[in-house]
C-alpha cells in the first residue's frame, strides 16, 4: 500500500485533564500517515485521483483548534476518521504528541491505526 504523510503538523488547542491544562491552548503535533493507492495518480498526475492532503489539512486545523478534547486519544479517534472520509483512503495512522507534558520528556502522546469500516 502506498502512503500520504502529513509530518509534525503543529497546532494549538484545549487538551487535558486537568484544570490548568484546560486554562491555555496547548500546542500539539499531529502526523498522519493515510494508506492508499497512488498508482493510478501516479499515470494520471491528476488531482482527481488522489487524495487532496491539503484539503484534509485544513479539515484538520479546523476540528484540532475548535476543540476541547480531554484525551489526546480521543483527539487522535476523531483525525483518523477525517482521514478515513476521503473515499480512496484504506488506513489511516495518526500519533497525537504533547510536547513538554511530562516533565524530562521531549513530548508524550499516543499513535493509532484505524481502518476503513469492516476492518480492524
Amino acid at each position: 500500500m502506498d502512503r500520504i504523510l502529513i509530518k509534525d503538523l503543529m497546532l494549538r488547542c484545549v487538551i487535558g485533564v486537568n484544570a490548568e491544562e484546560r486554562r491555555e491552548r496547548q500546542d500539539v503535533v499531529i502526523n498522519i500517515v493515510l494508506e492508499t493507492d497512488l498508482s493510478r495518480a501516479g499515470r494520471s498526475d491528476d488531482l482527481a485521483d488522489t487524495t487532496d492532503y491539503k484539503a484534509l489539512k485544513k479539515r484538520v486545523l479546523s476540528l484540532v483548534e475548535g476543540s476541547q478534547f480531554l484525551l489526546v486519544e480521543a483527539l487522535a479517534e476523531r483525525i483518523a476518521a477525517l482521514g478515513l472520509e476521503a473515499p480512496r483512503v484504506e488506513r489511516a495512522i495518526v500519533s497525537v504528541e504533547k510536547p513538554g507534558a511530562l516533565r524530562f520528556a521531549r513530548s508524550v502522546g499516543v499513535e493509532i491505526t484505524r481502518e476503513r469500516r469492516g476492518r480492524t
